[in-house]
């Protein structure tokens, strides 16, 4: 998709369903009589479902509120403030470049240099003055009293909005503010679909699904996730000395978006529906020059606020890091999620709080994995500077312990400052002495949540190349902080010299992929998840999908993002051709089962499998993953197994697809005990000691308590039989795609011990579930529009703080 002949070959993608009526702009939300309030009418109802969506992941309308108002305060306070510290300070009595004369009555002559705050502070009326008379300081604070009216009216809005969103949940949804938290997203949209069949929402469908839901809130985010997994954003950058570089920063995102999606002139002419001639191909390069020209205009705009926004992002960086940064060093060295990664490895029709949980997973698997390349050299350095620089500190700090007048020293404390910070850096250099190096092992771990891995990845875990593209993923703080810092001086040259130049392109690709749904509007076509016209045959698609190489998604996105939403919806019917492929997918797996090992003898070597009798939700959902990954290992190795006999080789694709084989057969022997398509394993089944344990927990506790266990237990299996599902194509695809390989075995052996120390899978006894590695410091930093507080949660590795209620 990178070039013009590339786009030559595509053709219109004929639309799903038929053609929504014209006029959509009329779509209403109807509400009977008995509640008809301050909601109906509704004619957005892209907004409509986006706020109700947003009012159950932010917890209601007081946390909400009170966030935008501390937002306020805080833009308010850095202003004033570093206001106060240019034109109010005088900073040569502060550092006693001049001397201050206290000599007064009542004073003693020899303290008459001690300087006092008060003496560094300009009075009010000089302060006041200088102020007036600095034009650039003026200027500055008339921009900034601007915008932050602006966001005022803006805050003002959204507690009108948002009242009604309250209003909506208690008279509608039926749904009390204070057992708010104790709603999944799934009973919410339930209700959502409940309530469309009985009044109407939705004027132009008489039922809604779940699909049309997530269209609705994903609408320009399944466009974004389409457009990075097709390369057509220029995200990737050929610089000297460094090569490859992913630059996608908050910024950045926020100019795509106004773009193409809301700003003006931008393709769509409202929230759901794509201007009627960017679906036409006669005037495609007058389209593609004119979109050309917006995106010049928005560069130069950029180019002429740079200077502004380059200040409020080293403000902004300054106020919110240094302290964190002097206390703990070392968590500048921590690593979080990118934007670009969290786009990357987005499925289709993925809600926020479904990839933090899934990313949430992964990120202690993906740090033990970049840890555990470490240069000898670097470490060799590193350990020297440290003990010479902990000389010195300990020295210092010594002298200060006898005399405390050693802090009066000039620089003392900043010298003791340093050095730790050098220290502490040193030492995240210094690799762990009790390492065990298995990168291959680790990456196939990190594959079973992240889901996506191309395809030369496989077999060069240990390579340099393999994890600086993971590094791109998955990046250091401080990479985040510099890239954003970064922003405000590169966006502009990016859109002026290199989006400009995939304007025909972009055209293209809205042409192409864009389809109209009833009642719902335009929507990007791979958000329809259609194995037929966006399958690849190579990820078990082959003699389904009628696609073009070019109309295919990359590292099978349609069939994962699939299989993902169907696990995820139970309650959705998939269209024919989804049904088709999930149907032949159940099929193979059944198929290759019959020559993998057993499940008892999986789950009896799995490092977890003590953990399946605990009352640990997680334990049981990740020891299935743990014998997954485990297995091959072991028979590669020849180790034996706890029926003390050697069993046969067998790739991870086998044992993945016994354990899914059994996750079926559980299914049809208790089908009032499962849902369509979420099959837990039989362990949890009454019979079995877990499930007993359980039920006497959950007949102990009230009917909401036990409610929220069952969704989470739910959650949780559906989190991991995805994971198995990922791993068990991508097993598929290996054999597809390289047939002379022998797929699913592991490069290198390793014991069962080794691979538990280094995986994250802890076993022994029913609490091995809770150990885990000291969490990160958290950073603060700007905030991922929609994506704020949870993204904290994904970078330190935990899951969101309503993960329990929430994550089904």
């Amino acid at each position: 998709m990178a070039n013009f002949e590339a786009y030559q070959e595509y053709q219109r993608i004929e639309d799903y369903e038929e053609d929504s009526p014209p006029g959509e702009e009329d779509l209403l939300v109807h509400v009977p009589e008995s509640l008809k309030d301050s909601w109906h009418h509704i004619k957005n109802l892209d907004n409509f479902f986006t706020r109700i969506y947003h009012y159950h992941q932010k917890n209601g309308f007081a946390c909400m509120m009170l966030s935008e108002f501390f937002e306020l305060i805080q833009f308010l306070f850095v202003v004033t403030f570093t206001t106060f510290l240019v034109n109010c300070v005088e900073y040569d009595v502060l550092f006693a470049n001049r001397a201050v004369n206290h000599t007064g009555q009542g004073q003693n002559p020899y303290e008459r240099n001690k300087v006092t705050l008060p003496d560094a502070i300009v009075p009010s009326q000089q302060c006041t003055q200088r102020i007036q008379d600095n034009s650039w300081i003026i200027f500055l604070l008339i921009m900034a009293a601007t915008f932050w009216i602006y966001r005022l009216i803006k805050v003002f809005c959204n507690i009108l909005s948002y009242w009604e969103i309250r209003q909506f949940y208690i008279k509608a949804l039926k749904i009390k503010m204070d057992e708010l938290c104790n709603f999944t997203w799934q009973e919410v949209q339930d209700r959502l679909i409940s309530l469309q069949r009985e009044q109407q929402m939705c004027i132009h469908k008489k039922e809604l699904t779940e699909l049309d839901i997530y269209h609705r809130i994903l609408r320009f985010k399944n466009y974004m996730v389409a457009m990075i997994n097709k390369s057509l954003l220029p995200v990737h950058l050929q610089l000297p000395l460094l090569g490859n570089v992913v630059f996608l920063t908050q910024g950045l995102k926020y100019n795509f978006e106004l773009i193409l999606f809301w700003g003006p002139g931008s393709l769509f002419q409202n929230k759901w529906n794509l201007h009627p001639k960017y679906k036409r191909s006669g005037n495609r390069l007058e389209l593609a020059q004119k979109l050309s020209r917006v995106i010049l205009l928005i560069g130069l705009a950029n180019l002429l606020l740079c200077p502004f926004i380059l200040v409020w992002q080293v403000l902004y960086a300054f106020f919110s890091y240094t302290e964190v940064i002097r206390r703990e060093p070392g968590s500048l060295g921590a690593r979080r999620w990118s934007l670009y990664g969290r786009l990357y490895l987005r499925h289709f029709n993925e809600l926020n709080h479904e990839l933090h949980g899934r990313l949430g997973r992964g990120y202690k698997p993906t740090s033990k994995y970049m840890n555990s390349f470490t240069s000898p050299l670097l470490a060799v350095l590193a350990k020297n500077v440290a003990f010479f620089s902990g000389s010195v500190l300990a020295v210092l700090i010594a002298l200060t312990v006898y005399d405390e007048d050693v802090l009066t020293v000039q620089h003392i404390l900043t010298a003791i400052t340093v050095l730790g910070v050098v220290i502490t850096i040193t030492r995240s250099f210094i690799p762990d002495e009790h390492m065990v190096w298995c990168p291959e092992q680790l990456l196939q771990c990190v594959l079973a949540h992240i889901h996506y891995m191309p395809d030369h990845w496989r077999g060069n875990a240990n390579k340099s190349e393999t994890r600086d593209e993971v590094a791109q993923l998955f990046q250091y703080k401080a990479v985040f902080i510099l890239e954003e810092l970064l922003s405000p001086i590169v966006t502009p040259f990016i859109l002026i010299f290199l989006l400009r130049n995939k304007s025909l392109e972009i055209i293209d690709f809205f042409r192409n992929f864009t389809v109209e749904v009833v009642g719902v509007g335009d929507i990007c076509s791979f958000a329809q998840m259609d194995i037929r016209r966006h399958g690849n045959p190579t990820w078990m698609s082959d003699g389904q999908t009628e696609a073009s190489v070019y109309q295919q998604a990359e590292n099978g996105k349609t069939e994962l993002s699939l299989m993902h939403f169907t696990l995820k919806n139970p309650r959705w019917q998939p269209p024919q051709e989804s049904s088709l492929f999930i149907s032949h997918l159940k099929e193979k797996v059944q198929h290759d089962a019959q020559g993998g090992p057993s499940t008892q003898l999986l789950l009896s070597e799995a490092p977890l499998c003590t953990s399946l009798h605990s009352n640990e939700s997680g334990a049981g959902a990740e020891s299935l993953i743990a014998s997954v990954l485990i297995h091959p290992i072991l028979t590669a190795s020849g180790l034996p197994g706890r029926d003390h006999r050697f069993v046969p080789p067998s790739s991870a694709a086998s044992a993945a697809a016994s354990v899914l084989a059994s996750l079926s057969t559980s299914h049809h022997a208790h089908p009032s005990r499962s849902r369509p398509h979420v099959l837990l394993p039989s362990s949890v089944y009454p019979e079995t000691t877990m499930y007993r344990s359980d039920r006497t927990v959950i007949n102990s506790m009230s009917n909401s308590d036990s409610r929220i266990r069952s969704n989470a237990l739910h959650s949780e299996f559906a989190s991991a039989e995805m994971s198995l599902h990922a791993i068990y194509m991508h097993e598929l695809h290996q054999q597809t795609s390289h047939p002379q390989r022998t797929s699913g075995h592991w490069q290198s052996s390793v014991p069962m011990r080794d691979f538990h120390t280094n995986t994250g899978f802890h076993g022994h006894g029913s609490h091995s579930s809770n150990i885990s590695m000291p969490a990160p410091a958290q950073l603060g930093g700007w905030k991922e529009e929609e994506e704020d507080e949870d993204d904290q949660e994904i970078n330190s590795g935990s899951s969101p703080k309503k993960a329990t209620p929430r994550s089904s």
